[in-house]
This record gives structure tokens, sequence and C-alpha cells, in this order.
């Protein structure tokens, strides 16, 4: 049966109440209190053996108090709950060697597990004071999604394991890569980010490792590379899906043994670099297709963070658009607020771009909408504008994810198939099942005027008329069921 006195502080009487019975269910004897005083009278005259405390209490926030606790005490396993669950609450908890933050609301189940673990084998983090912190939040959301990447990502601050973040275009990768430089042991030495999409793929090996003079035509002078800048610090590896396999390989090398060479260089060089990657593809199906090394991958998918599409976190939506306002009244754009139901509309949408999308159809309705109330009519007809209305027919190239519609075709033909190869003709395929919806969603933007839809493609009539008739498609007709997305 378990042992120990387990001190619970926080003002709501409904929270002890049922942390008192809980934790006395499980064997435990539990005193309860409502303020921070009582609970620093029992620490410092010796009694518990585990403290769970909230943050906001109606004499002193348990931040306040810690750093006197753990002076005293430091073997006192603590856990600390909050309602405030924004990242930086995480981190603060995470400066001051708590054992476990968790969120309200939280799993009483959870809370008794981690308890028994904490008196069990407590190893308390060691404590320091947190250095002045900015205040402006770099993530946002309250939602479970977000909350568990914040407790992820304060147990990453003071260690440095390597990352690869996922998630889809939009999410908000190279902000938590930063989030973790800023707010880690690497804070003061350099961020140094390279898209490996952006970079032709002859380049890539001088653009990460450098190159010394005469390397190669053109090579004029010596020049570090990402590596070298990086030193001491973070370097941040996007889209790293799409890295070349020759490059991958080099790369490896480097992570095993812990030093480069320039291209056409022969001195060693240490790399003394925390690697964050990131990817919006599906890098355990590029492994199987033999695009991305497997030993290369176990290398860097130390940590996963998987980020949640917008669609997931709807409840964020709220505080996003208030740091979206507040963002673009300090650049000027406009002091704008937002009607009730224009957030409920802001809900309701999809967001194939997530917060990106958001973010920009922000900026742009403060930028250009008239009332200093953005009205639901404003949001209604950006998300349902119709595509001859925007920019390149309302289709944004940016926001749809091919890459995952193939990876998708793909990993459905594998599991089905086994390994073995699709037919020949997957290009061909791929481009058909592309083509419909794009043609379809053309016609029905110029509402099935084939030459006004030939121009928005960028194609000859005839052409057209050509690729209708190959795909079925009947003139006149509208058949497409792709909703329109806002630029």
């Amino acid at each position: 049966m378990p042992e120990g006195i387990i001190l619970v502080a926080d003002d709501d009487a409904a929270i002890r109440t049922v942390l008192n019975r809980a934790l006395s269910r499980a064997g435990y004897d539990v005193r309860t209190t409502s303020n921070a005083a009582n609970l620093w009278r029992w620490i410092s005259a010796g009694l518990g053996d585990l403290v769970i405390t909230d943050v906001v209490m109606p004499d002193q926030n348990a931040f306040d108090l810690l750093p006197q606790v753990t002076k005293l005490r430091p073997d006192l396993p603590i856990i600390v709950m909050s309602a405030q669950n924004t990242f930086m609450t995480a981190i603060q908890a995470s400066e001051l060697g708590v054992y476990e933050y968790l969120p309200k609301p939280f799993d009483i189940k959870e809370i008794v597990s981690v308890v028994g673990r904490a008196l069990t084998d407590p190893h308390p983090a060691k404590p320091r004071i947190p250095e002045s912190i900015d205040p402006q939040l770099p993530l946002i959301g309250r939602s479970p999604a977000m909350q568990e990447i914040y407790r992820i990502l304060a147990r990453l601050m003071q260690v440095d394991l390597t990352v690869m973040i996922s998630g889809e275009s939009g999410t908000g990768k190279e902000l938590v890569a930063k989030a973790l430089h800023d707010y880690g042991k690497r804070k003061n030495g350099p961020f140094v980010a390279i898209n490996m999409a952006a970079i032709p793929r002859e380049l890539i090996e001088s653009e990460l490792f450098g190159h010394e003079k005469g390397a190669f035509t053109g090579a004029a002078q010596r020049n570090p590379g990402r590596f070298e800048q990086a030193d001491g610090g973070t370097l941040f590896l996007d889209e790293i899906g799409d890295m070349p396999m020759e490059a991958q390989t080099r790369l490896l090398r480097v992570l095993q043994e812990g030093e480069f060479t320039r291209v056409g260089g022969q001195v060693a060089i240490k790399a003394n670099v925390r690697i964050v990657a990131a990817t919006h593809r599906n890098i355990e199906q590029l492994v199987r297709q033999g695009l991305f090394r497997e030993d290369l991958y176990y290398r860097l998918n130390v940590v996963p963070i998987r980020l949640p599409p917008l669609r997931d976190r709807v409840e964020d939506i709220s505080d996003l658009v208030r740091l979206f306002l507040s963002q673009a009244s300090q650049e000027g754009l406009g002091d704008k607020q937002m009607e009730g139901a224009a957030i409920a509309q802001l809900k309701a949408h999809s967001w194939p771009g997530n917060v990106r999308e958001l973010e920009n159809l922000i900026r742009r309705l403060v930028a250009l909408c008239p009332h200093e109330v953005i009205p639901f009519s404003e949001i209604d007809l950006e998300l349902n504008k119709r595509p001859e209305q925007s920019e390149l027919g309302g289709i944004d190239f940016n926001n749809m994810d091919l890459t995952s519609f193939v990876e998708s075709y793909l990993q459905s033909y594998f599991s089905e198939h086994g390994q073995a190869l699709p037919p020949a003709g997957l290009y061909q395929r791929i481009l058909r099942k592309l083509e419909l919806p794009l043609l379809e969603a053309a016609l029905n933007a110029t509402a099935g005027n084939q030459l006004r839809a030939a121009e928005l493609l960028g194609l000859n009539r005839n052409t057209l008329r050509k690729k209708m008739k190959e795909l079925g498609i009947v003139a006149g007709r509208q058949t497409s069921t792709v909703e329109p997305v806002s630029a």
C-alpha cells in the first residue's frame, strides 16, 4: 500500500476535494489548503513527502514561493497545476525544477500515477531561478494538443537531444524550433535555419559544410557553411525529407563522428551544434521507398514532435486571432476587433493552410476591412470567395499539400500490395488524379466558360478541350466537390 504525506494547495475547493478523495483512496495521507501561507508553514516545519500546488493562489504565486521551497528542501518533489495553460507556464515550471507540470483540467488517474512515480524515484531537477523571460509568447494555444507540445518542449530545454518536428505546412515547425533554441541551454549561441527544398542539389553540401577556395567552379574564396555559422547554437534543417541521398550520407557521417570537413578541404572541424529537423512529409514512407536513409532517420528522430493541424485545435483560434490582431496593430496595419459571430465562422473553417493561413487572413482583413469591428459578413466573404475573385483563381498552391496527396496514394498502394512496386505509368496516373480536380475547379470558377478556364490554367483552348475529353469532363457541368481555398 502506498505511503506518504501529500500536501495539496489550491484555492478551488472542488479541486482540493477531488484530489483528497483520489489520493486518500490510493493510500496516501493528504493535507489540503487554499493558500500559499499554510503550504509554506507545513513545508518549513518538515511536513510532507510531496507537494501538489496550483500556480495562482490568493496570497502568493507559487512560482514566487518555489525557489524558497527548493532551497530549504531540495529533495521534495513538486507537481505544479495551472489553468494558465501557456507555453511560458510550462517553461517556468521546468526552470524551477518541478517534478511535473500538469495543465488544468487534469486527468485524476494521471495525477495519481505521477505521484506514485515521484515518490518512488523523485530525481528532482536542479532548481535554478528563471532569468528574465520575454513576455511575448512564442507559441499560442490552450488546447490539449498544444498542452502536450508545451510539456515536451519544457523537458527538452536543458538537454541537447536531436529533435524531429513533423506536421503539415503552416503549423509552426520553425516557431517550435526557435522556441527550443531561445529558451534552451544554447540560447546565447546562433540559430541558423536552412531549407533543404529551397537549395539546388549540387549546392547543398557546400551550404551545409562550407567550401574551400577553388573547391569547384565559381568558388573564388573560402566560405563557412551552416554548421560553422551555427557553432555553439542550433542548426534547423527544414524540409529534411527533400534532402538528396548523397547529402544524407554526409550528414549521417557528421552526426556519427561529430565533425566535418569543408567541400574541397582536408581539416576536420568539430560540429558543436544542436540539430533540430523538420518535415511535412512522411519520412517512414520515404525510408520504405528507399528515398531516405533509415540510419539517418533514427539519428534525427531521437525526440519526435508532431504538431497538430489547426483543424484539430480550433479552440485555440480565439487566442490566435487576438495575437494576430495585436501584431497587425503594432505593424501599423490598423487597430481592429473581431465580431463574435466572425470567430465562430473561423472555427467552422477547415484551414488547409493551418495557422499561416489564419494569420494571412487576419492581416488582410485588418488592412482592407473598412470597419473597426470586422463583421461576420467579411469573414464569410473571404472564406467562401469564388475562385475567380482572388489571385490564381483562388487556388492557393502554397497551401495545397500535393506531396501528402501523392504519399497517401502510394501508402495506400503499398498497404494493399506489400512492397511490390506499382506497375509502370505511376507518373501519368498521379497526373491524371491531379488534373481532374484542377480542371473541374477551373471550369467551376469560370461558370463553364472554357476560354476563360483555359486562360486561368495557362492552356490553349484546344488543349483544354482535349484534356476534358480524356478525363471525361462534360462541358458546362459543374462536378467538382473541391471547395475554394482563400489565398
